[in-house]
């Protein structure tokens, strides 16, 4: 007999976990249409040519490859390295993120899009990380994208998507930080060093995880001379509202245009806001956000400090990133939401709805075999009026039927016995409190909506 298990790095969601992602996705995606942004899905497989050199080296590594249909005995015989090998027996592999499939999209269907092209997308990808608490190979990822305008309308447009979606899921005193790429870079001129800007970044990127003196260890084992270092923490401390840093940072960064390019989308961005905000947007100079690809605009929304996690998701402005696919001069900006993590959040918060658990809000016992088709008539009644209900399939015992909705949690059972199906009512018990009570059968439907169940 086979001991039934799953692969390492994937999960199985019980009913209970699905309800409470569904409620997540559910107000994500209804924000998400409110700024017009459209549905796109895309395969779960793609060429292996569309996805390897895209993400490092590491990346490639990581891909799940699908083994190709025939012969694999052939393949090994006409390989000459491993490397080749593998491009005999793999063409195609699972997709690793959401970015570089819809880049492909927007190229393969670039005639028939009507650009700006405005996209959200939830959809698994895979990634054969090494499985461990909170990374799985096997995970949710929740995408919106602009592509086809550079208007930092866009950036503000994705403030405000935030800033909604997270309030309405009932999360607050998030922190939604923001910078702009052309600061860094400027940055990297200022001091002298701009073909190490990769390597600011990285270093940079890491001041919450080690500190300020970390960040000083990283550079100096980078080649970043003791002055160099000096003004890289004079512009990490910059400090104050937004108004004041944005100051500082125009005169310590005066010597570089592109820094100053990007403090004036900042001021855009941050003074000409058309949204009141539940959290103000906070300007952030250390944010810096590893991926290469950033041109512009970076964001990233940290958690409550009241919970221990970190970025709950992020994102920013790109350039030419269909270029790739042999479109040329794209820009784009796009977000993305961290689905797993805010679910974590709102579980030790107790931020889901009671009603969130719940799917049938009654149930209709079986105690009199000729009830059955008077409980069919009413329960066709109240899923007409989007009530969810349901008999009990068996004539089982009373106390069996009764544990069976206990379990689901399901908030009232009905019971239409001899004398309820002889007075035209219906006895309904509250699953909560105990209480019971006999209703006219023509009003089981006011009575429920009356007690918000719908």
């Amino acid at each position: 007999m086979i001991k039934p298990s799953i692969p390492k790095g994937t999960r199985d969601f019980s009913p209970n976990v699905v309800k409470k992602r569904n409620y997540i996705l559910d107000i994500v995606r209804s924000v998400f249409k409110k700024y017009g942004f459209q549905p796109l899905e895309t395969p779960a497989m793609e060429k292996l040519s569309t996805l390897t050199g895209k993400y490092g080296e590491e990346g490639d590594k990581l891909m799940f490859r699908v083994l190709n249909n025939g012969d694999i005995y052939s393949a090994a015989s006409q390989a000459k390295d491993s490397k080749s090998l593998a491009t005999l027996l793999s063409k195609r592999a699972l997709r690793y993120d959401l970015t570089i499939p819809f880049a492909r999209y927007v190229a393969m269907h670039r005639n028939d899009i009507a650009f700006p092209f405005k996209r959200f997308q939830i959809q698994p990808v895979w990634r054969a990380d090494r499985p461990q608490k909170g990374r799985y190979r096997e995970f949710f990822q929740c995408d919106a994208d602009v592509v086809g305008s550079e208007s930092l309308l866009n950036e503000i447009d994705f403030l405000a998507i935030y800033d909604t979606a997270l309030h309405l899921l009932g999360l607050r005193k998030y922190q939604i930080n923001i910078n702009n790429r052309k600061l860094l870079s400027g940055l990297a001129e200022v001091i002298g060093k701009p073909e190490q800007l990769t390597d600011l970044t990285i270093s940079i990127d890491k001041l919450d995880k080690i500190g300020m003196e970390g960040v000083r260890q990283e550079l100096t084992a980078r080649s970043f001379s003791a002055g160099e270092i000096a003004s890289v923490v004079s512009f990490l401390e910059i400090s104050g509202n937004n108004e004041e840093k944005l100051n500082q940072l125009q005169t310590l960064l005066k010597d570089s245009e592109t820094a100053q390019l990007g403090i004036v989308e900042l001021r855009e961005v941050l003074e000409n806001t058309y949204y009141s905000f539940y959290e103000e947007p906070v300007l952030n100079p250390t944010l810096a956000r590893g991926l290469d690809y950033y041109t512009g605009t970076i964001i990233e929304v940290k958690a409550p400090k009241s919970v221990k996690m970190g970025s709950i998701g992020g994102g920013g402005r790109y350039d030419d990133l269909t270029g790739l696919f042999g479109v040329e001069g794209l820009s784009g900006v796009g977000i993305s939401f961290g689905i797993d993590r805010i679910y974590d959040i709102m579980e030790e918060l107790d931020l889901f709805p009671e009603m969130v658990a719940q799917s049938t809000q009654i149930l209709f016992l079986q105690v009199e075999p000729g009830s059955v088709s008077s409980i069919y008539s009413l329960l066709n009644k109240l899923r007409a009026e989007n009530i969810p209900a349901e008999i009990y399939p068996d004539a089982v015992k009373f106390k069996k039927q009764m544990k069976y909705a206990n379990k689901r949690a399901i908030p009232y059972v009905g019971v239409i016995g001899e004398a309820e199906l002889a007075a035209g009512t219906v006895s309904v018990k509250n699953m909560k409190d105990g209480q019971q009570e006999e209703i006219p059968k023509e009003d089981v439907i006011t009575y429920l909506k009356d007690r918000d169940l719908t």
